[in-house]
């Protein structure tokens, strides 16, 4: 089973994996839990580069870049073998935000990043997917508390200074993603409190893992 999690800065996916990790030891799956830039060695100097404020003239298509390479040797080094030996994978963002990032808010050729992920992820795909959708007004007043109070690092704030514009396209991308593929995406409204969030995310895991 592979299980990735989408939605703009704020959206909550990382208190959110902790009570997905729960489940998966309540009911003894073995997984791996990993994340997109920087599930690997060569891929946290990737996610240096990508995520740090000092880099905001980054071209578009060198990022775009970036990511694919990130990509690349995440799926080959973690993410098949994983799968292969029998264990789930959970991923913190995957190639649905290359197309709502680089593809609806930046703009790039959607055909190129398409021949892209046909390169690097061949027929791999998510099983389940799932998009923490809110207003990106409250996204980044969350994000912008959590690094302030030291919760995130300053360091990796690059998209966190974006225009809210941006931001507002990030997420009509991702619904858009979403309103395609119905049977591997759950959109979740990330706006509600911590445990009503849980409690939605748990009920779509029970009904659909094994």
């Amino acid at each position: 089973m592979f299980i990735t999690l989408e939605g703009i800065e704020g959206s909550g996916k990382t208190t959110q994996l902790e009570n997905i990790v729960e489940f998966m030891n309540d009911r003894h799956y073995e997984y791996v839990v990993t994340r997109e830039p920087g599930g690997t060695a060569i891929g946290k100097e990737i996610r240096a580069i990508l995520l740090s404020p000092d880099t905001k003239n980054l071209n578009s298509l060198t990022e775009l870049l970036l990511y694919a390479a990130d990509r690349a040797q995440h799926v080959k080094e973690v993410i098949i073998p994983t799968l292969d030996s029998g264990k789930t994978v959970i991923c913190d963002r995957f190639f649905d935000a290359t197309t709502a990032y680089q593809g609806f808010a930046r703009g790039l050729d959607m055909k190129q990043i398409k021949i892209l992920h046909e390169i690097i992820l061949g027929s791999l795909k998510p099983d389940i997917t799932l998009l923490f959708d809110l207003p990106p007004e409250t996204g980044l007043k969350r994000a912008w508390t959590q690094i302030n109070n030291g919760g995130r690092s300053e360091n990796e704030t690059r998209f966190e200074k974006e225009m809210i514009s941006f931001h507002e396209k990030v997420r009509k991308g991702y619904l858009k993603i979403a309103d395609t593929e119905h049977e591997r995406f759950h959109v979740i409204d990330a706006s509600k409190n911590v445990d009503q969030v849980k409690k939605a995310i748990i009920d779509i895991l029970s009904d659909k893992m094994p």
